[in-house]
């Protein structure tokens, strides 16, 4: 059987790293790549609803490689269904340029939210980031140079146990968080999501006019509970594996809850 591949990533149909994702996969199956025609960091899980998408062919570094004019979650619908006219056997998201560590890069990275939606189609994902050590790189990534080799063998080895076996029931996508400085022989470990990766800072300028403006900012979380991805990253220099599922239902205790609902509406 020869397995259908999609890539995508939320950095842009020129991002080294969307480039770097079909390196590690091309030799597993027929690959497409559709990404989006722009930066689109932290865009979550958004569709574009209320205008036309556009679909480019185009040569990337002599990769052929498709572009489209909206979200990563639009790139996915459009890759799976123009693109590629079949649901693909994988999803590949990334390589992200930074990291996508907790609850807040869950609901909010781009890159995750193409990953989510292609398991709400029904197919298997991967998203995967690396860490950067500059906040600056996240947001440059046409300029950006580094070493991928580590991450493309990750991801292969990854991809593979997928494609091969499937994820365990219950996981919908991977998240792989890992270090700017991995090796081949980097540790891989199973984590938690942490709660928070970055302390948010909002920035209050005026404009020539004297009229308030606002820079929303954060600046990243040093540590977390040990167990989770963004403790082994950054604090261990470890490779962050975390399963994600599309079932965002709290577990709790439902009698309990189901309690305090009666004392509301009694």
């Amino acid at each position: 059987m020869k397995y259908r591949i999609l890539i995508t990533n939320d950095d842009g149909v020129n991002s080294s790293g969307l480039l770097a994702a079909y390196e590690a996969v091309k030799d597993l199956g027929d690959v497409t790549v559709v990404a989006p025609a722009t930066q689109q960091s932290a865009v979550g899980r958004s569709m574009t609803l209320f205008e036309p998408l556009r679909l480019s062919r185009l040569k990337v570094n002599g990769t052929t490689v498709y572009s489209v004019s909206g979200t990563p979650t639009d790139a996915v619908i459009i890759g799976m269904f123009v693109a590629m006219k079949r649901k693909p056997d994988l999803v590949i998201s990334g390589f992200n340029i930074g990291e996508n560590l907790s609850t807040e890069a869950a609901t909010t990275s781009g890159t995750i939210g193409a990953a989510l939606e292609a398991a709400g189609q029904g197919v298997p994902a991967i998203a995967v980031s690396i860490r950067v050590e500059d906040e600056g790189d996240k947001f440059a990534d046409t300029n950006y140079k580094r070493d991928y080799g580590a991450a493309i063998n990750i991801v292969r080895k990854l991809a593979k146990c997928v494609l091969d076996g499937k994820l365990p029931k219950g996981v919908d996508v991977l998240n792989v968080n890992i270090p700017s400085n991995a090796l081949p022989g980097t540790k891989v470990v199973v984590t938690r999501l942490a709660r928070k990766m970055y302390h948010t800072r909002v920035h209050s300028r005026r404009d020539p006019r004297g009229r308030p403006y606002y820079w929303i900012d954060g600046t990243l979380v040093e540590d977390a509970d040990e167990g989770t991805d963004l403790h082994a990253v950054m604090k261990k220099n470890q490779i962050s594996v975390t399963p994600l599922s599309m079932d965002m239902t709290a577990a709790v205790d439902y009698e309990k809850l189901e309690e305090l609902m009666a004392k509301a509406f009694k």
